[in-house]
């Protein structure tokens, strides 16, 4: 007999050993910073709102961009061009604020921020498995602000820390760097 090889039997059983060997799905929210291609987690994101009115705060740091009233609750918007050393964010008509909670610290168990992109695109669906190291070359992010490297349409986009690029200490010590010039 003749076996005829990709019949849709073996495609069948192709598919659901692919399946068996996969891990769980993750959600990731696709993002622009610049030229940059990021995701994060969509179980961190609260919500995502146009750019709006904001209080500037004076002496911090250019990538503390401001805070703005969220139903009653002060939430300071961190601009993740600035904070990532590529300059402030040009806001235009695809600008938007992620409503972000990261990890707090020893005062604070949670962190609610805004951050600043460039552009929101989608949720993606990844198998977590496919998430890959982030490589030592070639990232314009800092390796502590990622935590993978994920495979997308157009090319590989950067899997976000936001606990590290949030972090409240950090966050804090650049901001008193910032306040003591």
């Amino acid at each position: 007999m003749n076996h005829v090889k990709d019949a849709p039997a073996d495609l069948l059983r192709g598919a659901i050993s692919e399946m068996a060997s996969a891990g769980p799905m993750r959600q990731l929210l696709r993002l622009a910073v610049g030229r940059e291609t990021l995701v994060i987690p969509i179980e961190v994101v609260r919500e995502i709102l146009e750019v709006g009115r904001m209080t500037p705060l004076p002496q911090t740091p250019d990538f503390v961009h401001g805070v703005m009233n969220l139903r009653g609750a002060v939430v300071p918007v961190i601009d993740l061009s600035a904070r990532f050393g590529f300059g402030p964010t040009q806001v235009g008509r695809r600008t938007a604020i992620i409503v972000v909670e990261a990890k707090g610290d020893d005062d604070y168990e949670h962190l609610v921020a805004g951050v600043l992109v460039d552009a929101v695109y989608e949720v993606l669906d990844v198998d977590s498995k496919r998430i890959e190291p982030v490589p030592t070359l070639g990232v314009a992010i800092a390796a502590e602000f990622l935590a993978g490297m994920v495979n997308v349409r157009d090319g590989y986009a950067a899997l976000l820390n936001l606990d590290q690029v949030l972090s409240p200490v950090a966050l804090s010590q650049l901001i008193a760097a910032s306040q003591a010039r």
